[in-house]
């Protein structure tokens, strides 16, 4: 009997065994310690299970409260009524209804960019980024893909895909000299990387537009966490800051976070109808029959209403105040600047019973850890939003501190009444 093979994983571009070997055991611990699988309601902002613990949850990414709004509700339910189904289940590019056309050029007013929208950022970039490495999006040459180490699954998930149209390297997080060695080694590089991460941080928007200018650098960020949070009407980090808003720099972020609906954003500058087309077509599930749904499409259309208004300002200056009010009391290295993400160092043999303790104080908090972050460098998640009250994130701040939070300050006795 012939021995039959056995195959070896090549391991160039992802490795499971990695990520799930060392990974799963995080979360088998969080499991265990009641720290994830969690299953409450939410009532009057405040969560409850069904054994009768309550907590407040300092990990959620709708910044400003704008997933239980009325009026996004409402959208929600208008458009419903007013287009009569759910999920038009066919591809945009054969029939659509008036729906999405209206969000996209709703959306590309508030943004001032050409809006094309899809179900989710991450649907988004496992479209886009092989298109972008085959050269069909872009200037015709194939780049040479440079992901960033620390670049979102949802984009770094791509590589394999992108691998078999051209080079795909990996970078170390913004290291803009590596970046520019390969802008003189290769005719085109794409730099794909978050814009704002998910661990509190900003792309060096600045320094990659000189590269931009200079060598004709195409950006591609995942700007999901700014959103709304930041920027007038809540244009996000990169179109508040970026040089460079041309065809050399293309933008995704989901509308399920600050903006408060639901599906993506892709937003592009100086790109002609046919590349569009050639999206629509050609960019993986999103020229499948599964564009964003009618009641997602309302929604987005209410918040974006929301995001004309006077009521956005409000809202970000109420949750720059909380983010200040946390940076009072507990320092991280995000401490200072404006995004809504604070992670409290912890070492991996603390942090599951250091967010254990915090859960049983009535505020959760994500316990993160290898692959979420690198290894060695755990910690306590918090999100802050605009909806949280001041003796909420008083009273969370007072808890980090009894469990041993690294580099926390003292609180005033006051902080936790």
């Amino acid at each position: 009997m012939t021995e039959r093979k056995i195959i070896t994983p090549p391991h160039r571009y992802r490795n499971n065994d990695k990520l799930i070997g060392i990974g799963n055991e995080f979360w088998d611990l969080s499991e265990q310690n009641g720290l994830a699988g969690i299953v409450a309601e939410l009532q009057d902002g405040v969560l409850h299970t069904e054994g009768g613990h309550e907590f407040v949850n300092f990990t959620c990414c709708s910044y400003l409260d704008l997933d239980s709004h009325p009026k996004v509700i409402e959208g929600a339910v208008a458009a419903l009524r007013r287009f009569g189904v759910l999920d038009h289940c066919i591809p945009r590019s054969r029939v659509q209804i008036p729906a999405l056309l209206e969000l996209e050029a709703s959306l590309g007013e508030l943004f001032g960019a050409d809006v094309v929208s899809a179900i989710s950022a991450g649907v988004a970039s496992a479209g886009l980024l092989p298109l972008i490495a085959s050269g069909h999006l872009g200037s015709g040459v194939r780049p040479l893909m440079v992901f960033d180490k620390n670049c979102h699954v949802s984009m770094a998930g791509a590589k394999p895909a992108c691998a078999d149209e051209t080079e795909v390297v990996t970078g170390a997080h913004h290291d803009l000299a590596f970046l520019e060695d390969m802008c003189k080694q290769y005719a085109r590089v794409c730099y794909v990387v978050d814009g704002s991460d998910s661990l509190g941080g900003y792309a060096p928007v600045v320094e990659l537009a000189e590269l931009q200018e200079k060598y004709g650098l195409l950006v591609y960020y995942d700007d999901s966490h700014s959103i709304s949070a930041y920027g007038e009407r809540g244009i996000g980090y990169i179109r508040s800051h970026a040089p460079v808003l041309d065809e050399r720099t293309i933008t995704v972020a989901t509308l399920n976070k600050a903006f408060g609906a639901s599906g993506a954003a892709i937003m592009l500058d100086g790109y002609s109808k046919k590349a569009q087309r050639v999206i629509e077509r050609f960019a993986g599930a999103l020229s499948y029959s599964q564009p964003m749904n009618t009641a997602a499409v309302g929604a987005s259309l209410a918040s974006a209403e929301i995001h004309r208004t006077e009521e956005l300002p409000r809202l970000q200056a109420q949750l720059r105040s909380h983010i200040e009010l946390f940076d009072t009391y507990v320092k991280t290295e995000q401490t200072g600047n404006a995004y809504p993400i604070r992670v409290v160092p912890m070492t991996d043999e603390t942090v599951i019973e250091a967010g254990r303790r915090v859960y049983e104080a009535g505020y959760y908090v994500s316990p993160v850890f290898f692959p979420i972050v690198a290894r060695g460098t755990a910690g306590l998640r918090v999100m802050l939003r605009s909806g949280q009250t001041e003796e909420q994130i008083r009273g969370l701040c007072r808890v980090l501190v009894e469990v041993g939070a690294q580099q926390a300050t003292a609180l005033p006795e006051e902080a936790g009444r």
